[in-house]
């Protein structure tokens, strides 16, 4: 029975069959091929890195790709997770709230996501009970099989046709055993069934341990963990062996005989100095070309692009690779002890050193140990500083310690949500005297509440439920510092992830004492960005957005381009033609300016 033959008889439900794969309107057998992505011995190994990568070797190829994240937790999404347990929350523009790996995906594929490519077993059971309380199982008892692993496949197919992709990268979270995540293995063995021979291409990454003690590398833990993935049904591939040093071939031969995976698929992802140089080791493996032709991609390649990307790219990592002056700049936070937890800002930075032609050397300044008498030790070595998005008092003062330092100083400073917010509190406590100056996020019942919950949202009850979420439209002032570094454009679009705003009763106090809200909502008085003019600062901006989800290797965020240049500045690094205007925000192999952002 061929493909399109076996989904119409698997998709017809009826209390005479044990089949049920319902299948979205306009989906075509055989149009869209998948790769399943799984992870073994342990979590964290980068399988959205070496996903995303391989992902877009494909894409550079003229592919379309698209790609979601299957996680096994309860939530309905990532928007109450604790940054401590699960690093950053990643906003996409439709507002959904997710993993941080479709911030790999955004960035390294240099397109956006949207809510049908994540999941959550909390998402695919609510999906179970609704529909099961709709009648829509025809009075079945609904079970993990087929019914749950059914919506799964589902929502797999759906992505397929909602983006019309060539290919779908599915990456299951977690590792091979966890019980969460069983089902979504089991509905990637249907699914290679149900599409047939060449539908779908199975990829595993595992670890090489290289004991200290022993001073070589083993590999009994990576065979003993693909024998899981082999035990669940599924037969990879292609194996990713993640590693500090390179993988040497007789522990790739052991792995390959033992997985029944050829030599030359069994591939070496070792430590490298960034994961924009993964792809490069991919393609150089032929992985791309080894995926290619298991799922027959033969006839949808197109050469001549592909040479076209792979340059660009390759310029990108020259410059990146190039032994360069650095600059200093701190990051003022909470979660520092967590680098997953700021991401984002630290893949902004680095995209824009990249551009500008420095290493940007990070300094993690705890703020919630930060005292008064040790800012000056502490923040006057650096180049440039940034406090970043948080939630909750703790740390507040000492991040406003650290604001007024780099204010009063003229060290370069960009502030993000809750950084913004702290600006505003400080400006309004030492410039313009509101002493008791605070927020009700960290004071319900202060007598001053400079920013104060959003006036739309009040209304909204429930933790999670009345964020100002996603992609919005922002005006800015003609001429101000954040017009010209947007090259003079008078409306952006951002991303946000916040309750709390500027209380419009303080505006007129605020903007005659000096503070510049150059950013504001299209229809509403809600302040989105601050400055101060640069004849009083050099660089000082704050914004209620997150301008690191949208910064890209190719196209860093302006608001982090800005602030390298100017912490250039200070550092004395660089030189005519090292530095470009702010506003030149997409690479190019000449070091010219590209399309704005």
């Amino acid at each position: 029975m061929n493909p399109q033959n076996l989904l119409s008889t698997l998709s017809h439900v009826s209390d005479d069959t044990e089949f049920y794969t319902p299948m979205p309107p306009g989906y075509k057998p055989g149009k869209t091929k998948y790769v399943g992505v799984f992870g073994t011995v342990m979590s964290g190994l980068g399988k959205g890195i070496f996903a995303s990568s391989l992902a877009k070797v494909l894409k550079d190829k003229g592919l379309t790709v698209a790609p979601i994240k299957l996680e096994g937790y309860l939530n309905l999404d990532s928007g109450t997770l604790n940054p401590y347990r699960h690093g950053e929350v990643f906003v996409l523009d439709d507002g959904m709230e997710c993993d941080m790996d479709l911030g790999t995906y955004e960035r390294m594929l240099d397109q956006d996501m949207a809510r049908a490519n994540f999941s959550t077993s909390g998402q695919i059971f609510s999906t179970v009970l609704e529909k099961e309380r709709r009648g829509g199982y025809l009075g079945r008892d609904v079970q993990m099989i087929p019914h749950v692993t059914g919506e799964v496949k589902s929502k797999l197919r759906h992505l397929a046709v909602q983006s019309d992709a060539d290919v779908i990268f599915i990456e299951i979270g977690g590792t091979v055993g966890d019980v969460e995540n069983a089902y979504y293995i089991e509905a990637l063995r249907q699914l290679a069934f149900e599409e047939g021979p060449g539908g779908v291409c199975f990829v595993a990454l595992t670890y090489v341990l290289q004991p200290p003690a022993l001073g070589e590398q083993k590999s009994k833990a990576a065979q003993l963990g693909i024998k899981q993935l082999l035990e669940c049904g599924i037969q990879p591939h292609i194996i990713a062996c993640r590693a500090i040093l390179p993988v040497t071939s007789k522990v790739r031969e052991k792995i390959a005989m033992y997985s029944s995976v050829p030599f030359e698929r069994v591939f070496s992802m070792h430590d490298s100095e960034s994961i924009y140089v993964v792809p490069e080791m991919v393609r150089s493996a032929g992985l791309d070309q080894a995926v290619v032709e298991i799922l027959g991609l033969q006839d949808r390649v197109h050469p001549e692009l592909e040479e076209k990307n792979r340059t660009v790219w390759a310029e990108y990592l020259a410059s990146l690779r190039t032994s360069r002056e650095s600059v200093r700049i701190g990051i003022a936070g909470k979660y520092t002890s967590v680098r997953d937890s700021y991401a984002s800002v630290i893949k902004a930075l680095e995209h824009s050193g990249t551009r500008c032609g420095v290493k940007v050397d990070i300094d993690w300044i705890d703020v919630t140990e930060l005292k008064e008498g040790d800012v000056v030790s502490r923040l006057a070595p650096l180049h440039g500083i940034i406090v970043p998005a948080g939630f909750g008092a703790r740390g507040g003062e000492g991040k406003i310690a650290s604001i007024r330092y780099a204010r009063t100083t003229g060290l370069p400073y960009l502030g993000i949500c809750l950084g913004f917010q702290m600006a505003v509190i400080e400006y309004a406590r030492n410039v313009c005297g509101i002493s008791e100056g605070n927020s009700t996020e960290f004071d319900p019942e202060t007598r001053e509440p400079i920013i104060s919950i959003l006036p739309e949202q009040k209304q909204i009850e429930g933790l999670g439920g009345n964020m100002r979420l996603g992609g919005q439209d922002v005006m800015l002032t003609p001429g101000s510092l954040a017009s010209r570094l947007y090259n003079g454009a008078l409306e952006v679009r951002l991303r946000f992830r916040h309750r709390y705003e500027v209380d419009p009763r303080y505006i007129p106090q605020l903007e005659a004492s000096g503070l510049v809200f150059s950013g504001r909502a299209p229809h509403f008085p809600i302040m989105q960005v601050l400055e101060l003019p640069t004849s009083v600062h050099p660089y000082f901006i704050g914004t209620q957005a997150h301008p690191e989800l949208t910064s890209r290797p190719l196209r860093p965020d302006p608001f982090f381009l800005g602030l390298v240049r100017a912490a250039m500045t200070v550092a004395g690094v660089g030189g005519p033609g090292k530095m470009p205007t702010v506003g030149q925000s997409v690479w190019s192999p000449a070091g010219g300016a590209g399309a704005s952002s």
